[in-house]
């Protein structure tokens, strides 16, 4: 009597096992919904590098603060909130002077919160000076759109591209161009003991127009980064910023000059 060879079969099912938990790990999950189950903090700090032509260092500054999200009301806020500078080349020395107008600034998030913060009267309460405090809001709020709201659009080393040819109207700051913005799923990772999408994003030879106060600037920018999202609860769990701006440079009284500024960000969770 012939015996029947059942380690085919098994070795094949556990393969079409392994092929559909494959196929399953390289697929996100549909929709956009974030959990928040509480408020959660960021802390995010952005470095300055402003520099000449041949990549002399003539200031430096660098901005940070906490961003708290799932507040109730799905609102967010700011705190401890500071701004550092200092001229020449040299590190920055210490901890930066404290920006109070920002101490509780609070406002509703969701997909269409970026759109909400480009209205004109979003910061009535802010210094005409203050850019930078400006550009964590919006910094933020492109990370988490980026990272968050996309999921659907986003097949694995595929670009795609969210944001062409737009102009961004930024109140009290100038005019920024997105001239092709493209969004790429690179592969999975762990951050904060979470599974995460990985998702670059990158958009160059954008045309950028500041005036503000005494300053005047007209350039163009190339930005890029990369988000964790994790794939449980849509939280971003890290995220990087970078970008590149070269322009011309106008102080009231003085001749005009050609400068480059290099930003470099980091956006991550407080630790409990």
């Amino acid at each position: 009597m012939r015996k029947r060879n059942t380690s085919g079969t098994v070795v094949g099912f556990v393969g079409l096992l392994s092929t559909a938990a494959l196929a399953q790990s390289w697929t996100l999950p549909p929709g956009t919904k974030v959990i928040d189950t509480g408020p959660r903090t960021y802390r995010f700090t952005v470095d300055h590098a402003v520099t000449d032509t041949t990549g002399q260092v003539v200031q430096r500054q660098r901005v940070s603060g906490d961003y708290t999200r799932g507040l109730p009301g799905g609102e967010a806020a700011w705190s401890r909130v500071t701004l550092a500078e200092s001229n020449g080349p040299q590190e920055i020395p210490g901890p930066g002077q404290p920006r109070p107008f920002m101490d509780g600034f609070r406002y509703r998030i969701g997909p269409a919160s970026l759109g909400e913060t480009m209205k004109p009267d979003f910061f009535k309460g802010f210094p005409p000076a203050a850019v930078f405090e400006r550009n964590l809001v919006w910094d933020t709020g492109m990370i988490e759109m980026f990272g968050q709201d996309q999921f659907d659009h986003l097949t694995l080393n595929t670009p795609y591209r969210v944001l062409s040819a737009q102009d961004a109207k930024m109140p009290g700051v100038g005019t920024f161009h997105n001239r092709d913005v493209q969004l790429t799923w690179i592969g999975r990772s762990q951050r904060n003991g979470q599974e995460c999408a990985v998702i670059d994003y990158r958009a160059f030879f954008n045309p950028l127009e500041i005036a503000n106060g005494a300053l005047t600037l007209k350039g163009r920018s190339h930005y890029w980064g990369a988000i964790w999202v994790s794939l449980a609860s849509r939280q971003i769990e890290y995220a990087t910023l970078q970008e590149d701006v070269l322009g011309e440079m106008t102080l009231t009284g003085q001749a005009p000059r050609t400068i480059s500024v290099l930003r470099s960000g980091i956006f991550e969770p407080v630790k409990p």
